[in-house]
C-alpha cells in the first residue's frame, strides 16, 4: 500500500474538501457517491472499468441525474484546436467530472490526469473513482479547483 498523500482541497472518503464540494454543488457529489457505492456493493472489485461505468450510468439515471459519457476534449495548442482523442469518462449534470478506474492503486498520475481534465473542461469539481478496492470509501479521490 502506498502512503497517504496530502493536497489542498482534496478528499478521500470524507476528509478535507468534501464540504466545499457540497457547497459548490448542493449535494450532487453525495448522489454520485451514493450511486458509486451501490454499484460497488452489488459487484465488488475485480471487474473491468467499462462494467462499472455502465452500471454507474444506470444508477445515475435511476437517481434522475443527467450525464454525458466519453466526451471528447479538444486540445488548444498554440491557438489551434486539435482533436487528439482525449476523452472524459463522465460529466454529471454538466458540473462534476468523473474519472473511473479499476486499478490496484491510485497513483499521482491518475490525480494529475483528473486535474488536467478539470482544467481543460473548465469544470471545477472532479471525482476519481477506483472500483478495484475492497471498501468503496478507499477508492475515492476528488478535487475542487
Amino acid at each position: 500500500m502506498g502512503k497517504p498523500r496530502r493536497a489542498p482541497r482534496h478528499w478521500a472518503g470524507g476528509t478535507q474538501g468534501e464540504e466545499e464540494a457540497k457547497l459548490v454543488h448542493g449535494g450532487l457529489t453525495d448522489q454520485i457517491l451514493s450511486a458509486a457505492f451501490t454499484v460497488h456493493t452489488a459487484l465488488g472489485p475485480g471487474l473491468l472499468e467499462s462494467v462499472y461505468k455502465q452500471c454507474l450510468c444506470h444508477e445515475l439515471s435511476e437517481k434522475g441525474l443527467t450525464y454525458d459519457r466519453q466526451i471528447e476534449i479538444p486540445i488548444l495548442y498554440k491557438d489551434v484546436s486539435l482533436q487528439c482523442g482525449l476523452r472524459v469518462d463522465l460529466i454529471v449534470d454538466g458540473k462534476v467530472l468523473l474519472e473511473l478506474k479499476s486499478v490496484d492503486e491510485i497513483h499521482p498520475i491518475h490525480e494529475a490526469q483528473l486535474l488536467t481534465y478539470l482544467r481543460l473542461t473548465h469544470i471545477t469539481v472532479g471525482l476519481l473513482l477506483n472500483f478495484n478496492v475492497t471498501a468503496p470509501r478507499h477508492g475515492i479521490a476528488g478535487r475542487v479547483l
